[in-house]
């Protein structure tokens, strides 16, 4: 049996810190473990084009292992080759990089390590914010540049206290977003989302609903974007729904970037409607260099947040989802039932309503 894994390359890092183990170079410390049993393992960053190892191995590899930090684009036309896969795994959260109606369509499953980086996430979305209200990265890069004038800072600067706090999306990981804001005493933090919290949930966390997306995000002095990429979700962040938000309020998006449509989101910060924008998704990756939220300010020359894909790859999110992916492994090469909660694609269905 074949496996394919693209995982992006850690270089002379990951070969000093074998707890990188989502890169090339530590296979997720599973090599010894597939090839004591016979099969092949083949491990790769190269993933563009068709004379890349993705597209010359995705043709008789049964097992696909990607990641959503240096995602392996699985279309419609690639299973159409993939002629004897029969389940996909991502190695983390989010299986958006595969084309789910296809894998379908051609009963191959799709399996990820459900809860294995929501709190690495949680945890990324709470800087993150707090990062753009106190106006820290201009902060940092005037003491870079050997410079000092406080107020050129402090003028954009703001408490989280008081402040409505929202996140569209309150799964695992929305829902932790909430927990970890609650002792910064906001004065409200909201939710959107198509199902409501349960009542004992949704009051731990002191949290109120808001239905109708305009109407929640004119509401909310900072916007977090915590839901999954599908068709309902893509481009939902757009010019028509910026209109809505308050002036001058923050959006962080640790999702997925093509949640937000970049030219849209790049327009409004830069007139200052938005007051800054943060994460580290993109809508390709790696990001192209001149990629437009790389560089975008808001017109006091900060408000950008900006980071590679790295909030759900931390060394203990690394750790939960290597060990997530090598049971989901072991449970398809021994023919046991999967975990339910990280079945995406059962043989021919979708088996989660999210």
């Amino acid at each position: 049996m074949k496996v394919l894994a693209i995982l992006y390359k850690g270089g002379a890092a990951a070969e000093a810190e074998p707890r990188l183990l989502g890169t090339v170079e530590n296979q997720l410390g599973l090599r010894e473990f597939l090839e004591s049993q016979g099969h092949e393992y083949i491990v790769s960053d190269s993933k563009e084009g068709p004379d890349s190892d993705f597209q010359k191995h995705i043709v008789d590899a049964e097992v696909l292992i990607t990641t959503p930090f240096h995602p392996g684009y699985l279309t419609a036309d690639l299973f159409e080759k993939a002629k004897k896969l029969k389940i996909c795994i991502t190695a983390g959260v989010g299986s958006d990089h595969i084309d789910l109606n296809a894998a379908v369509k051609k009963g191959v499953q799709v399996l990820e390590v459900s809860g294995s980086n929501v709190v690495s996430v949680a945890e990324h979305v709470v800087m993150s914010i707090l990062l753009l209200v106190r106006n820290f990265v201009p902060a940092h890069e005037m003491i870079e540049r050997g410079d000092w004038q406080v107020s050129d800072i402090a003028r954009n600067a703001f408490d989280l206290e008081g402040k409505v706090i929202g996140t569209i999306g309150a799964g695992r990981i929305g829902y932790r977003v909430l927990q970890r804001l609650v002792p910064f005493d906001c004065k409200e933090l909201l939710y959107y989302d198509y199902a409501p919290l349960p009542e004992a949930a949704a009051k731990a966390v002191n949290a109120r609903r808001v239905d109708d997306l305009k109407e929640f995000v004119s509401q909310c002095d900072v916007v977090t974007v915590n839901c999954p990429l599908h068709e309902g979700t893509l481009g939902l962040v757009n010019a028509e729904l910026l209109k809505h938000f308050k002036k001058g309020a923050y959006l962080v998006n640790t999702a997925r970037g093509a949640i937000c449509v970049k030219e849209d989101v790049a327009a409004a910060l830069e007139s200052g409607h938005l007051n800054g924008y943060s994460g580290d998704v993109w809508d390709v990756q790696p990001a192209p260099k001149d990629h437009i939220l790389r560089t975008v300010k808001n017109p006091l020359g900060g408000g950008n947040g900006m980071v590679p894909h790295y909030s759900g790859t931390t060394l203990d999110a690394q750790a939960r989802y290597a060990r997530g992916t090598k049971s989901i492994l072991e449970n398809y090469l021994t023919h046991k039932p999967q975990e339910p909660q990280n079945i995406i694609i059962s043989i021919g269905k979708y088996e989660t309503t999210a």
